[in-house]
């Protein structure tokens, strides 16, 4: 047949289905594969961060820990030893209460 100076040898359909899934099945191969390099890529790079975050948390509690025995020690001088590490134990919990509420709240609004 001919098409304008071209002579191209027509394929059967079936044949031109098979290459086409077969085609199709590749690009989609290559998606995944780039959607996975992507991820492990951007996993990688958060894993130091983590860690140190993980770290910094680690010596936020021992310091607030040290910070709540310090005001149960300081108000044992003026109320008694028990009083004053209830009153210590009672703020300390009114603090992680408030960030729990507030934690909650910052939830709440995103969704």
């Amino acid at each position: 047949m001919d098409r304008g100076g071209i002579d191209e040898e027509e394929k059967p359909v079936g044949e031109l289905f098979g290459r086409l899934i077969d085609e199709g099945k590749a690009y989609a191969k290559a998606e995944l594969d780039l959607a996975k390099a992507t991820a492990e890529a951007k996993a990688d790079s958060a894993r130091k961060p983590v860690i140190v975050g993980f770290a910094a948390l680690l010596f936020l509690q021992s310091a607030t820990t040290a910070f709540a025995i310090t005001i149960g020690l300081a108000l044992a001088t003026l109320v008694g030893p028990l009083a004053g590490g209830l009153i210590a134990t009672a703020i300390t919990l009114g603090i992680a209460a408030l960030l729990g509420l507030w934690a909650r709240k910052l939830w709440e609004a995103r969704q």
